[in-house]
């Protein structure tokens, strides 16, 4: 579905990305993580038009998305989550959900496509006419996610879902994301919170200083405590279980 042949970014002279390459099979979930500065938001970035390739190329569906404006990325099916929401937080629930409508507006009413994605959230039903900016963090992210799949996106690309809020709270995300993904939409996750990312993800790809240092199945990664703690820092490592001690005779 998604296919980065080695991209290459920059911002200004500055390189972001190297030779980066990875695939999102149709209704695949797929992780990207690495530390801070690795490359993961970069990655989006280009995918979703924000910025553009200098090397390689990017295709979705067989077509070449590359140099296509935000606007035209969307109308090909991608929908963008980006870091910190973005928001329109004076418009009203149901407002920013008319934005997130508009670039689809010719494959169903507004009505029931707003009606669908509400299915996944019913507190924004009831916020519907509030204020998003009156919204609780953890409501923000919910509309947030909303509005991407307003657009009726086949790629769903998600940048830290779980900043800023309680793990209770990120944890009822990844479950709409998971029936999102059951829907046949593919997911791709950027999320700081290694462990949890694996948990809900087939496969993973690992940045580095912005490269693939590592790409494979989420559940064979997440196994190796040692790796995760070579690529993403010891405090992303699993905490080594308590040895128990033996009783004197």
């Amino acid at each position: 579905m998604l296919e980065i042949r080695g991209i290459d970014v920059f911002y200004g002279q500055i390189q972001g990305l190297r030779g980066v390459s990875m695939t999102v099979g149709k209704g695949e979930r797929v992780a990207m993580v690495g530390a801070n500065g690795a490359g993961k938001t970069t990655t989006l970035r280009a995918i979703s038009g924000m910025l553009a390739p200098t090397v390689g190329e990017i295709l979705f569906e067989g077509r070449p998305i590359h140099g296509l404006k935000p606007n035209q990325v969307v109308a090909r099916g991608i929908a963008h989550l980006p870091e910190g929401r973005e928001l329109f937080t004076e418009l009203s629930v149901e407002d920013n959900l008319k934005a997130g409508y508009w670039t689809q507006r010719k494959s169903g009413s507004f009505a029931a496509q707003r009606d669908g994605v509400m299915d996944h959230f019913p507190i924004l039903r009831e916020r519907a006419t509030q204020p998003a900016g009156t919204l609780s963090g953890g409501e923000q992210q919910m509309l947030g996610v909303a509005r991407a799949l307003m657009s009726n996106p086949r790629l769903l690309i998600v940048d830290e879902l779980s900043l800023g809020l309680a793990p209770l709270i990120v944890s009822q995300l990844f479950e709409i994301l998971r029936e999102v993904n059951e829907r046949g939409c593919a997911v791709l996750i950027v999320e700081q919170f290694v462990h949890m990312a694996l948990a809900n993800t087939d496969r993973a790809y690992v940045l580095a200083k912005g490269e693939v240092a590592l790409e494979g199945a989420s559940a064979d990664l997440a196994a190796d405590p040692k790796l995760i703690a070579s690529y993403l820092g010891d405090d992303q490592a699993p905490p080594a279980k308590p040895q128990r001690r033996r009783r004197r005779t």
